[in-house]
């Protein structure tokens, strides 16, 4: 028996399917407009609802148009890369807190991210560098980096650097702020650390491009007795005033031979240290001493200012970086003949010298009170240098003057040149000069006879006191 059909006056049957959330398109009418919209631009409208029916368009309309609408005639725009897009640039807005992270560099000089043309990051040329025993990293535009090992410099196998790795190199040691001052000054000088090593950081421009020099300052503080540095160095680590310089040019260790005479003291005297740096190279833990480090840039503005100040901060010992004028002089003066031990650099090459550089940067009329004041304050004189030793690696050597009553009377006298001839007369004060320490080292195998003759102030007494041995 068939199902009898429906009357076509029936209703349809019920939907089988849920319906779709969203509505069926609506109808067309013959001239293109929907038939909803006929409909409701023909229906009458309230006055009352058209300002809250254009006020919800109108805010709905700036969403949907950045979203998902492109009006009509337009040409789609294409948003700016987000930050660590493939551009390799970072794209921190410049209002971006300080929140530990570092701003984006200057539109002018954008930084790249990575080195490019296989070269290593920064970090993996210091770390190599420190691994071999190397004191400096030589690295600039144009160049292939170096190394300076014991004295001479060694090339590497790594490419030419180019302009973007130079500055992914700074942007892995300074702030885009010292990025900024350096591209104005086209000079800079700061200090970074990493977990192996201290890094000092010199920054310049030339001919080729931008380059830098780093200076490896090892964290572990090496002790007099490591540097085998003669005896009289701890006697004068006991004066409890007074005036010791450690000169010497470039790269002779003066600030390793000052490091450990710091050391010393701050193991086996209860002192207050004050340091003075441009920048910090050795960085000391307080142990019996109390130790205070200041950079100048950062922790206060000129060496002057500085050590004005620390006469009033109650210390013992005052250490300051270099004495490079005439201001710092007088206060390094000062301060040690008030009581304090002040500690000092400079770049000369032998201890006389280094008496008459600091005359020098008086009028003449002002040099007999001066003479006065350094015969009074000054305790001792060390003036260094470096060589190769017959194993590979390098000794110091010193022209040390020790401030006796007789040294004294010639300082005041200003007869300079006759201190000259006593110091290798008095041995027993601890007094030597360079000839004498070249040759110690020589009598010891550590060095040959041409490294003696080279690294000699005085090659022809250096060659008299050789010719039983040559």
């Amino acid at each position: 028996m068939t199902e009898p059909q429906r009357p076509l006056s029936s209703p349809p049957p019920p939907p089988r399917i849920p319906p779709v959330p969203p509505p069926p398109a609506p109808r067309m009418a013959s001239n293109g407009a929907t038939v909803a919209a006929t409909q409701q631009m023909t229906a009458p409208m309230s006055t009352t609802a058209l300002p809250t029916m254009v006020a919800s368009s109108a805010a709905a309309m700036p969403a949907v148009m950045s979203d998902h609408t492109i009006p009509v005639g337009q040409t789609p725009t294409v948003a700016a890369p987000p930050a660590g897009s493939a551009n390799g640039h970072r794209s921190i807005p410049p209002s971006a807190p300080a929140n530990g992270h570092r701003p984006a560099p200057p539109p002018a000089m954008p930084v790249a991210r990575k080195p490019t043309n296989g070269s290593p990051t920064l970090a993996e040329i210091v770390r190599t560098a420190y691994d071999k025993g190397f004191s400096d990293v030589h690295a600039g535009v144009g160049e292939i980096p170096r190394f300076r090992n014991r004295g001479e410099i060694d090339t590497t196998d790594w490419p030419v650097t180019d302009r973007d790795t130079f500055f992914s190199w700074l942007q892995e040691i300074l702030t885009d702020e010292e990025i900024r001052h350096f591209e104005e000054h086209l000079d800079f000088d700061g200090a970074t650390q990493y977990e192996f090593a201290r890094v000092r950081i010199n920054i310049f421009d030339s001919l080729h491009g931008p380059a830098m020099v780093l200076r490896l300052i090892p964290l572990k503080i090496l002790t007099i007795e490591q540097l085998n540095l003669p005896p009289v160095f701890k006697d004068i680590c006991h004066y409890h005033k007074g005036l010791i310089l450690i000169t010497g040019p470039t790269g002779s260790g003066k600030s390793t031979t000052l490091a450990a005479m710091i050391d010393y003291i701050n193991k086996e005297m209860p002192k207050n240290i004050i340091t003075i740096e441009d920048p910090i190279e050795f960085v000391h833990r307080s142990q019996k001493a109390l130790i205070k480090h200041r950079e100048v840039g950062m922790h206060t503005l000129k060496f002057d200012n500085a050590l004005k100040a620390a006469l009033r901060e109650d210390p013992d010992i005052i250490l300051v970086g270099e004495m490079r004028d005439k201001e710092t002089v007088n206060t390094a003066l000062k301060a040690a003949q008030t009581g304090h031990l002040v500690m000092g650099t400079l770049h000369t090459n032998s201890a006389v010298k280094t008496i008459e550089r600091i005359l020098q940067l008086y009028e003449p009329d002002q040099q007999a009170p001066i003479r006065v004041s350094l015969a009074e304050s000054l305790v001792a004189v060390v003036a260094q240098g470096l060589c190769r030793t017959t194993d590979g690696k390098r000794a110091a050597f010193h022209d040390i003057l020790i401030n006796t009553d007789a040294i004294r009377d010639y300082i005041r006298r200003g007869e300079i040149e006759e201190i000259e001839q006593i110091i290798p007369r008095c041995t027993f004060d601890g007094m030597c000069t360079m000839n004498q320490s070249l040759y110690k080292l020589y009598e010891a195998g550590r060095i040959t006879e041409e490294t003696a003759l080279e690294m000699s102030p005085k090659p022809n007494e250096m060659a008299q006191a050789l010719r039983g041995r040559v």
